[in-house]
């Protein structure tokens, strides 16, 4: 009799070990690295290596056309994937979608979502170069693979993280998790009274963009260049901070030490926090989605960095890989675990 494992009982990470196992080996001399990491990364020959991610986004999982005008989802579809090629320290230059569709989109409806993929392509200066389109009986779907270049030399993974080497991360974290908090509270509401209209006031503006219309740092990796930085390993931060940094040290075979005063967080991040009787730390922490930059650097690079206004060190690698903490003024420690977004939970 056949044993039945719950996909639950796995999760994601450790569901895509499972089924990865078959194919650790490449076959083809000109797979450089599979599945694992950000993008799979090739070599065709010349100085440069090929980099291609792929994701996938379900409507009623990721998105929630209540609140999702088509065209920031279409634009969300690309950056996400975008992102993923910047966390490679590349530089992405195509993308493939397919969409699924039912009947219930009307052809405008369409149009109005590749408007946002049309946007995207422009501000990252990238092509669609196709995809495919079908029906679905499910909603919409979405699958968009993007495709990238990387210097060999520059090349960034997940596993080169280093002892004593500065964690840095873009941006400011957890806008994005509160703009969907903001968002599901406006729908409740609405349910419950549809003549209630949305009152979201201005000064939240900034959460509601970096949920609905998020932007891959493909800045800093051109930055970097600039600044002759090569990270020791990096990540896009989609899952939350906590999730994204385990990912790190566990591929690294290293720990980590993280200060809770280093993360960074915008005022309105803060302040929102509060209202929505969340915690601030909690929320950076694990919030997700915010689809800024993770990564690593050797202390002398850092210096390099130090005065860069949208880089910020929060800590640093250790030797011992069971340790990974978040740090207090007070010199407390707490051991960090990843709450973030998980799938294939039974609820």
């Amino acid at each position: 009799m056949n044993t039945r494992t719950e996909l639950e009982s796995l999760g994601e990470i450790r569901l895509i070990e499972r089924l990865s196992r078959p194919f650790v080996q490449p076959v083809r001399p000109e797979t450089v690295r599979g599945i694992g990491d950000d993008a799979a990364v090739t070599d065709t020959g010349g100085p440069d290596y090929g980099l291609i991610s792929t994701d996938m986004l379900l409507e009623g999982v990721h998105f929630d056309l209540a609140y999702t005008p088509l065209k920031h989802l279409g634009y969300k579809a690309v950056a996400v994937n975008v992102s993923d090629i910047a966390a490679m320290n590349g530089t992405p230059l195509q993308i493939t979608v397919g969409i699924g569709l039912s009947n219930r989109f009307s052809v405008e409806a369409v149009e109005e979502f590749y408007e946002g993929v049309r946007a995207a392509c422009e501000d990252y200066k990238i092509d669609l170069i196709g995809g495919d389109t079908t029906s679905s009986r499910a909603g919409l779907i979405l699958s968009v693979t993007a495709l990238g270049r990387v210097a060999k030399d520059r090349i960034t993974y997940r596993n080169t993280a280093r002892p004593n080497d500065v964690i840095c991360v873009t941006g400011d974290l957890g806008a994005a998790f509160l703009g969907l908090q903001l968002l599901e509270r406006e729908k409740q509401v609405y349910l419950s009274d549809p003549t209630m209209q949305p009152e979201i006031p201005e000064e939240k503006a900034y959460l509601l963009e970096r949920q609905l219309r998020p932007n891959a740092r493909t800045d800093i990796v051109y930055e970097l260049q600039d600044l002759q930085v090569v990270p020791t390993a990096m990540i896009d931060i989609s899952d939350g901070l906590a999730s994204e940094l385990l990912h790190l040290c566990t591929q690294s075979k290293t720990g980590a030490v993280i200060f809770d005063e280093n993360i960074p967080l915008d005022d309105v991040t803060h302040l929102t926090a509060g209202e929505l009787n969340l915690s601030p730390m909690t929320v950076a922490l694990n919030g997700g989605e915010d689809y800024e930059l993770l990564f690593t650097v050797r202390p002398q690079e850092f210096e390099k960095l130090k005065n860069h206004a949208r880089i910020t060190p929060i800590g640093y690698m250790t030797a011992d890989p069971l340790t990974i903490v978040l740090a207090t003024k007070a010199g407390q420690q707490t051991p960090i675990r990843a709450q973030g977004w998980q799938h294939f939970e039974g609820k």
